[in-house]
Formats: structure tokens, C-alpha cells, sequence
């Protein structure tokens, strides 16, 4: 977005002339709710956000300078966080701002309050939707690691459930390679990328706004950042919906190293069932266990002779990638099986396909967004540094698990390697909170059910909504029963009385195409950060 990029650039340069203003004292690890007490420095309370309208669509654009170090506010230059907004349509019914953030971490959330106005008019004419790019990514100032290529090498340069010695010692080189050139190229950013610093930018956005309080939405990674935020500033929150929940009763590491169990039931639970139903169309086998074994056929073909795509060279780690994308949404059912058929015979497809296929499955996870999800995960909290209780770790789940388990070792490695962090550790309690309302399906392969319980049981007063199916982000995916209650409660303050339950939506015909709503994942099996999903692509 050039205007957004212009707009960043003389806010970052405003802020270079500022006055340096008193350190805020540091917050203890474990830190309790408090942080609203203290004021905002003047020299960002004191901004004013400069509307432009946003490239395109009917947003309005603006930027803001934030400290690099909320606890240090005048070390360092200063950093743009790129805002966005819709007005509300109906200003005499004007309740308040909802604010929503991204999930990932690492995706751009500047032009998600168009979508949400336009699938929720109610909501349009209530609020000033609000949102924008979290520290690290898209139009804010960005964190820089490793180049393309080296991302391409760590997660899909063969076959990582591949155990031989040689494999394992090459996956934690090119982890640590990578650590390496986060290092040596964020320019000691790399410490300030964090939930705890989004989460004050946060409440700097809200005072800029004028408001007293904002209500929220938020998805995926988005209901991690959203529980620290109302964590950090209880009183300056008023509703909030949190859906497809991270777990965070625990750490990171709790919370990731779960995944791997939760893609592969939704893949041999949902998915393969799915496709055994419909054999007169895919012909991929009757019974799951026999589509199950039509896919590691193909697997095992791409292991031994990889698949060159109109110039990709497609390996069994693209195939994985791309399979664990597309079960975030059933609607996308249909998209997986036409991928095993093109990838088994090309020369079926029609060659603007296969063309389109390539660049879906060139690069498994962008370099953006990599450096930004490996700056929070490896942070926020701490990390088990012995590579070899990973090597052992990972050997486990790739046997047991491998869809996901066997991309574990390159994603632990990292935050394995990664620098200590001396970031603040956000306990959610939920003391103090206001209403929550939480959401998540029981089969979510990134944002696994039983994670949502537990997180559930850490917000005293809230009502957890249990989801048919298992659609990674329930909310915006037209399902009437979900849609109800997140309305309800943001537009009037319902809550039901007690946790309750959704049906699923239907699972689609072969021939169904339709377009998945579902929120960017926060997982393993991260592909290039985007808003509108495809072929190969994570959402």
C-alpha cells in the first residue's frame, strides 16, 4: 500500500525529533494487572492519527509512532504500527470501537474491519471497526531474519519425517542458521516483538482513538494477544470474543507441541473420511485407511522422485504443507483432493492450474511472516534449549503423528537456539476481566479443543461456545448458531447462562468451491500469510 508506506514513513520520522521522556519501571515476570495505571509518555499520547483513505476499499489508513521498548520508552528510535478503520455506518446508533488484531503471529490485519462490516451489517452500523499490523509485520515497521531461500531450506527442503542422523543434524543447523541471521539482521529488534509490547501499542491505538474503553475481536493467535491485552488493561476493555483459542494456561511450548496430535485427527477423522465418502469422484479409496494410503503413496513417489511443477520442485514437505493448510476450513475439502490428483498427474490439469498450484506451493512459509511468528512464539515464554530432548521429542510425534510432527524439530529448534528473553510473562488470570465470550470447534487442528477448555478454565465468568466440526475460526464462517451469539452479545451484552453448543456446518459436495472465511493459523504448518486462501495455502 503506498500510501500506507508514505504515511509510515513521516510518522517514523516525526518521531525521530521527539524528546526522550522517562523510563516506565520494568514488570516483573508473572506481572499482575496494573499496567493501566501508569500514563502514556506524552509523546505518543500527544499524536494525532492522520485519516487517509486506505489503497483500497472504504477503510481509513493512518499510522502511529510506538516506543521500540514500552519499559524504556527513550531507547532506541521509535517504531510505526500502520492502523486502519471503518466508520460506523450509522452514527446515531454508534455504541463504541471494536477493535480486532490478526492471527499467525505474523499476519497483516490492516484490511480486516472491510470484511468483517461487510459480513456483519449490524455490527457495521454499531461500531468504528477498528485494526491494524502488529508490530513486526506489513505495513508497520518490520522484523527481518532470513532471506526466502533459507526459509524454503528449514521447511521444505526434502522430507523431514526423514530420521537418519545426517537429516536431524542438518534440520538444527539450518534452525540455527536461522537464528543466526535474525540476529544479525533485525538490528536488535528482535527483543521488542512481542505479545506484551502489541499489547501496549494496543491501548496507545485506544487513546489515540479517544475512547475509554474498546470492545473486542479476535482469532486464532489474535485471542492470545486479546486475553494479555484485557490482562494488562482490564478496565479499559468492555465485551470480548475471543475465537479458536490459544491455550494460554501454559506456555508456547505447551501450546505448539500439542498441535501435532490435533492436525492429524483432523486429517484422518474429518478429512479422510470425506474423501472415502466421495471415491466415485476423487478415487482415492473406499475406506479411510484405504485414502490414507493413496496418500503416502504419493508421498513416498515425491520422496523418490520429486515432482518438477512448471519450474517447482515439489517434495513430500510441500505436500504436507499444503495438506495441513487446507484442513483449517471443510469448505476447502474439495481443494485438497484436486491437489493429490494434479500432483499425481500433471499433465490432467489444464496448464493455468498447475501453474497456479506452483506458486501456491513454492514457498510452504513466507519469510515474513516467519520472522515475526518465531520473534513472539520464542519469546513470550521460555523454551526447553536441549536440542536433543527435541531430537527425541520430534522422533516421537513424527511417528505418531506425522502430518505436523514431523515439521516439530524445525520449528523447536529455533526457539531453541533463539536469545534469552528478557520479555515480561503475562499470567491470564482473569481477574478483573469483563464478559467473555469464547469459541472453538472441537476438531481445530491449530487451536485444539482441549487447549480451549483449559484456557476457559482460566477466565472465571465466561462461556465457552463448543463448535461442530473442525473449522479453524467458527465466527464469519456462516454458520447461523455461532453468528447469533457473537452478535448478540457485541450488540446488546447476551451472554448465555451457561457454556453451550453449535452444529458444525455440512461438510461440501465434490464439486463445492465455496470461499473459507477462517482466520489465518497459528501453527507448525504456517504457509505465505494471506487473506484470501487457495490451493497449498494456510489460512
Amino acid at each position: 500500500m503506498d500510501l500506507l508506506k508514505k504515511t509510515a514513513r513521516r510518522a517514523a520520522a516525526a518521531a525521530c525529533g521527539l524528546l526522550a521522556v522517562a523510563a516506565l519501571p520494568a514488570v516483573p515476570a508473572h506481572a499482575a494487572p496494573g499496567a493501566e495505571t501508569r500514563a502514556i509518555p506524552a509523546r505518543y499520547a500527544n499524536q494525532r492519527l492522520d485519516w487517509r483513505p486506505c489503497d483500497s476499499g472504504p477503510l481509513e489508513c493512518a499510522s502511529m509512532a510506538v516506543p521500540r521498548d514500552w519499559y524504556h520508552p527513550g531507547r532506541g528510535p521509535d517504531l510505526t504500527v500502520a492502523v486502519s478503520r471503518h466508520r460506523a455506518t450509522d452514527p446515531a446508533a454508534r455504541r463504541g470501537v471494536l477493535m480486532m488484531a490478526a492471527g499467525g503471529p505474523g499476519a497483516s490485519g490492516l484490511g480486516r474491519p472491510a470484511g468483517l462490516a461487510s459480513y456483519a451489517p449490524k455490527l457495521a452500523a454499531a461500531y468504528d471497526i477498528v485494526s491494524f499490523d502488529q508490530r513486526g509485520v506489513g505495513a508497520s515497521t518490520n522484523v527481518v531474519c532470513s532471506g526466502q531461500d533459507a526459509v524454503d531450506a528449514l521447511f521444505a527442503g526434502g522430507d523431514l519425517r526423514d530420521r537418519s542422523e545426517e537429516a536431524v543434524r542438518g534440520t538444527v543447523e539450518r534452525a540455527r542458521d536461522f537464528v543466526r541471521d535474525c540476529r544479525r539482521n533485525s538490528g536488535g529488534l528482535l527483543p521488542h516483538i512481542t505479545t506484551d509490547q502489541a499489547a501496549h501499542d494496543m491501548d496507545l491505538y485506544r487513546t489515540l482513538l479517544g475512547v475509554p474503553q474498546v470492545s473486542y475481536y479476535g482469532p486464532s493467535y489474535a485471542t492470545y494477544l486479546g486475553a494479555v491485552y484485557a490482562t494488562r488493561f482490564p478496565r479499559r476493555v468492555e465485551r470480548v470474543v475471543l475465537d479458536s483459542n490459544i491455550d494460554f494456561s501454559g506456555s508456547w511450548q505447551d501450546f505448539l507441541t500439542g498441535q501435532p496430535m490435533s492436525f492429524q485427527r483432523r486429517f484422518e477423522q474429518d478429512f479422510l473420511p470425506w474423501l472415502a465418502a466421495n471415491d466415485a469422484t476423487y478415487h482415492r479409496g473406499r475406506t479411510p485407511e484405504e485414502a490414507k494410503a493413496s496418500y503416502e503413496r504419493l508421498r513416498a513417489s515425491l520422496r523418490e522422485h520429486p515432482l518438477d511443477l512448471e519450474g517447482t520442485r515439489v517434495l513430500p514437505d510441500h505436500l504436507d504443507a499444503a495438506a495441513t493448510g487446507i484442513i483449517y476450513s471443510g469448505d476447502r475439502f474439495p481443494d485438497l483432493a484436486g491437489l493429490l490428483a494434479v500432483l499425481e498427474d500433471p499433465a490432467s490439469a489444464p496448464a493455468a492450474t498447475r501453474r497456479a498450484l506452483a506458486q501456491k506451493l513454492k514457498h510452504p512459509m513466507d519469510a515474513r511472516f516467519a520472522a515475526d511468528f518465531f520473534s513472539v512464539v520464542c519469546q513470550d515464554t521460555p523454551w526447553n534449549r536441549d536440542t536433543a530432548y527435541w531430537v527425541r521429542r520430534s522422533g516421537a510425534d513424527s511417528r505418531a503423528y506425522p502430518m505436523a510432527g514431523a515439521r516439530e524439530l524445525a520449528f523447536t529448534s529455533v526457539c531453541a537456539a533463539w536469545p534469552r528473553s528478557g520479555a515480561p510473562r503475562v499470567e491470564v488470570t482473569g481477574r478483573g476481566l469483563p464478559p467473555v465470550l469464547m469459541l472453538n470447534s472441537e476438531h481445530d487442528p491449530a487451536t485444539y479443543y482441549e487447549g480451549a477448555v483449559r484456557a476457559h478454565g482460566r477466565l472465571p465468568g465466561s462461556r465457552l461456545i463448543t463448535v461442530g466440526g473442525g473449522d479453524h475460526g467458527t465466527y464469519q464462517s456462516r454458520n447461523a448458531c455461532v453468528d447469533r451469539y457473537v452478535e448478540d452479545f457485541l450488540l446488546d451484552g447476551r451472554m448465555p447462562e451457561a457454556d453451550a453448543a453449535c452444529a458444525g456446518r455440512p461438510l461440501p459436495s465434490p464439486a463445492a468451491r465455496g470461499a473459507a472465511q477462517a482466520e489465518e493459523p497459528l501453527s507448525m504448518t504456517r504457509s505465505v500469510p494471506t487473506t484470501e486462501p487457495a490451493a497449498g495455502e494456510a489460512r
